[in-house]
């Protein structure tokens, strides 16, 4: 007999259905089999390893599992791989990495692991403690991403599927934090990959699938896997896919099950009942719609760091025209480019990266009742167009014959404040009825004043634009003028004409759901592994918590565990029917 596994309390249905699962939870799950419904069963294959999702945690981990003897298969949703890593600049962040070493650049574990420790949990921090105010799966947690990025980068480069050039000018984003003992030398980039480092997605997602390829892995696309098979003492045996022709495709599993199939950035439900303020969506693949935490709430899993998600703001146009080219604004390009709410006011430091801009847009107005802050809008110049503009890295100033439908123009301020009216009035039911405050114009004209008055000068004596190292790496293509004392900054023409954006809150992906442990086995909630279940990236719970350590602080450590659940899922046990 076949039996759809029931969830073990009816608090725990009622919370994934509250959270979104709704109807289509009914598509995902477990099915417990019994030792005669499964020696019955028709598999349509079968493998060592299935890795469902073909992205940057999926192909890696197929390939160190394959680079171990097994027979391994890959089921990606889409249909080809690639996933979100495919649209990201990959960069990796790798702690000690091998470069590092060779040049001297000294890198301990232990100042590593305090500031990382500063940065996800800055409300626990206490050096002195032996695990600096972290919890003991946290600590665990990234001590392994430090053990193990630097193996696992190097495995991949020796074997060909990812060789890369060593950045080792590029800084963490809080590299002037004390803790920070490394603050430069850790990312690592596609070694094909374009100088402006903007292309190493492509370039990673060509080697790696290459490589897989080139060594057997078996790669469908089209299939989205929807149940995992698990037999009578609760170990996972295999999955369920539904192929893009419709048809069911069973697939036996004599070790184990890695899902590697991404966050929850495309469901709204998931998103509104999860994460914290408006996120209106997000530049990851269009298929990370959460299916692993549907699918292992049916397991009694534990879920983790669900409200937090790595963010990014995002061209609220292009989020609700659903554009395949939404990217995250990594790189907010324009020196005389400022960015204002409704109310005509600067309220943040533009050139902050990216992660730290949108906790702008959540901030909560009490006495109004109002997220005041809840569309941003970035207002530039034709100085700023004619040599700021660029393709890369989500920039909202476009060279000419670009995707620019994002984009409202205005000879002066008034037409200008009249254009962005009209496209607020388009999208008023996405952003709460938002319009500009009747002392819009009159605030602008002196935030303009106030702004050109710090770019003469060259300090910024509200938001200390320009002052920290990250956000000249994230200043775009800007040549220093003779009059100008930050790089930054420039004043904004008295004369038009004027361009501007809508800008929110929008994610790269999210990063919560089913809680590991440090080998990537999923745990119940009892804290013990599921036998053959596993989890990298996107799709599982980070221990980073709120935090975005560093350019490539997602698929460095997202390649870390794909390494270290390929180790853990070979030495599994074969299981039985």
């Amino acid at each position: 007999m076949i039996d759809d596994k029931k969830h073990p309390t009816a608090s725990r249905r009622n919370f994934i259905k509250a959270a979104g699962a709704g109807t289509a939870a009914a598509a995902f799950g477990a099915v417990t089999l019994s030792a005669k419904a499964a020696s019955e069963l028709k598999f349509d294959a079968e493998y060592d390893i299935v890795v469902c999702g073909g992205g940057g945690g999926g192909l890696p981990c197929a390939l160190f599992s394959r680079w171990l003897g097994n027979r391994v298969a890959i089921l990606e949703k889409a249909g080809s791989v690639g996933g979100t890593a495919a649209k990201a600049a990959f960069w990796y962040w790798v702690p000690n990495n091998e470069p590092m070493r060779r040049a001297g650049i000294a890198d301990p574990k232990a100042d590593y692991l305090r500031y990382v420790a500063r940065l996800s949990r800055p409300e626990q921090y206490d050096p002195s403690l032996p695990k600096l105010g972290l919890s003991d799966w946290e600590y665990e947690m990234c001590e392994a991403i430090y053990d193990s990025a630097s193996p696992a980068a190097e495995l991949l480069a020796s074997k060909g599927a990812l060789p890369y050039r060593h950045e080792g000018s590029v800084p963490d984003y809080w590299a002037e934090l004390p803790e920070d003992k490394a603050p430069r030398g850790r990312v690592l980039f596609p070694k094909d990959g374009l100088p402006s480092m903007s292309d190493g997605g492509r370039v990673a997602i060509r080697t790696l699938s290459t490589a897989a390829r080139r060594d057997g892995i078996d790669i469908r696309t089209g299939y989205r896997v929807q149940k995992v098979l698990v037999d009578g003492k609760g170990a996972v045996i295999g999955v369920e896919a539904q192929t893009e022709e419709g048809t069911h495709f069973r697939a036996r599993v004599k070790k184990a099950v890695v899902f590697a199939t991404g966050g929850f950035t495309h469901d709204p439900e998931l998103r509104k009942n999860f994460l914290h303020g408006a996120v209106y969506g997000g530049c990851a693949a269009p298929t990370n719609e959460g299916d692993f935490v549907r699918i292992s709430s049916a397991l009694d899993v534990q879920l983790r760091n669900m409200n937090y998600s790595w963010m990014a703001p995002i061209s609220l146009d292009k989020a609700i025209a659903k554009d395949g080219s939404l990217s995250g604004i990594f790189t907010p390009t324009g020196d005389s480019m400022l960015y204002v709410n409704k109310y005509g006011k600067r309220v943040v430091n533009e050139k902050l990266a990216y992660n730290e801009v949108c906790a702008t847009f959540s901030q909560w107005d009490g006495a109004k009742g109002e997220y005041p802050n809840l569309a941003l809008i970035s207002i530039w110049d034709q100085q700023a167009q004619d040599h700021c503009a660029s393709d890369d890295y989500g920039s909202l100033i476009v060279p000419k014959g670009s995707n620019d439908r994002h984009v409202l123009r205005g000879n002066t301020l008034p037409e200008l404040a009249t254009a962005i009216r009209e496209r607020l009035a388009k999208h008023k039911s996405a952003v709460g009825g938002m319009d500009l405050s009747d002392d819009f114009l009159r605030n602008l004209d002196t935030t303009i004043k106030r702004f050109n008055g710090f770019a003469k000068t060259g300090a910024d004596a509200d938001f200390h634009r320009g002052e920290r190292i990250v956000e000249k790496l994230f200043n775009g293509p800007v040549s220093k003028k003779a009059d100008q004392k930050n790089e930054t900054m420039y004043p904004l023409s008295a004369k038009g004409p004027y361009y501007a954006a809508l800008i929110v809150a929008g994610n790269l992906d999210t990063k919560g759901g089913p809680k590991t442990n440090s080998h990537g086995q999923v745990l119940d909630v009892s804290g013990t592994p599921i036998k053959g279940l596993y989890g990298v990236g996107n799709c599982v719970a980070s221990a980073s918590a709120r935090a975005y350590w560093a350019g490539g602080g997602t698929l460095g450590p997202i390649i870390a565990f794909a390494y270290r659940a390929a180790n853990a899922a070979h030495a599994e046990t074969s299981t039985s029917i």
